[in-house]
């Protein structure tokens, strides 16, 4: 496995690489099962696999945990080359944005809502920053999972208003086996948080199997979202909703392609989850 730090080393790297079906999986870092099953689907499609880890500042608010981020660079290391990466791209925080960096990208409607609302710098940060990445590595495939869910519409948005010649491909949330999805800021919690924090994925759960019962009111799915989330001591709300799994917009009746979101507190840690469902 090649490191490479600079931009101009990735640039010349890929002037020696055109003709290679690159797979393309953006980090940032601290890589757990989540990221290695990206990984592995880059490994089974594609000629050459190229992994970034880049703790990107402009997508961390400034109330939001940019320093406490986990930066544990051996075992990254070591995960990548066990992993079958061909080349992980390593750049610091001025490498890829120098002083007179003055350029970002927005996605307008997909990222005004949800986490757009509670973090609402984060998806231009998001969408800056995998631009450059796209445009630097210039992959075939690029892989996210499924977790960050809007994040992965916003980026598929991005990619086909800027006409990128790159497949954004959707992989499955990996979970531990009580459920809960796995993150990077899951190391954050304790024993007693990490156990209450899988009723998010219980309430997912639960609403939808109300879908698929039968259930079409959404304000009472919400309902049932909530009453799950509350028998979880010490989480904190802050939404839940069941929507189009498109648009993101707030359905009041269930139909079609719906994704069922929740965003809670535990807590100093933030965790996101979602299910898709479809009637």
């Amino acid at each position: 496995m090649r490191i490479i730090r600079s931009i101009r080393g990735l640039q010349a790297w890929r002037r020696k690489y055109e003709n290679q079906e690159i797979g393309f999986v953006p980090t940032m870092g601290a890589l757990h099962e989540g990221h290695l099953s990206l990984i592995r689907q880059a490994r089974k499609h594609c000629s050459t696999v190229v992994v970034s880890i880049f703790v990107n500042p402009l997508q961390f608010g400034p109330t939001e945990d940019l320093s406490r981020y986990p930066r544990p660079v051996k075992s990254d290391q070591q995960l990548c080359r066990e992993s079958g990466v061909d080349l992980l791209f390593w750049p610091t925080s001025e490498e890829f944005y120098p002083k007179d960096f003055q350029t970002s990208v927005k996605v307008s409607r997909l990222s005004c809502c949800w986490e757009g609302e509670a973090r609402p710098t984060h998806f231009e940060g998001v969408t800056t920053v995998v631009t450059k990445l796209i445009n630097l590595v210039r992959p075939r495939h690029a892989y996210f999972g499924q977790k960050d869910y809007q994040q992965l519409l916003v980026i598929k948005q991005m990619v086909q208003d800027l006409n990128m010649d790159t497949k954004i491909v959707r992989c499955p949330t990996v979970r531990e086996s009580d459920g809960l999805a796995l993150s990077s800021r899951n190391r954050y919690l304790s024993e007693r948080q990490r156990l209450q924090s899988a009723r998010i994925s219980a309430a997912l759960r639960h609403g939808v199997q109300l879908i698929k019962r039968g259930t079409r009111h959404v304000t009472t799915i919400q309902k049932e979202l909530k009453k799950v989330l509350r028998t979880a001591e010490g989480l904190d709300i802050e939404y839940v909703a069941v929507c189009d799994a498109h648009s993101l917009a707030r359905l009041t009746r269930a139909k079609g392609s719906m994704v069922l979101l929740a965003a809670v507190r535990i807590g100093n840690v933030r965790l996101i989850d979602n299910m898709l469902v479809k009637v």
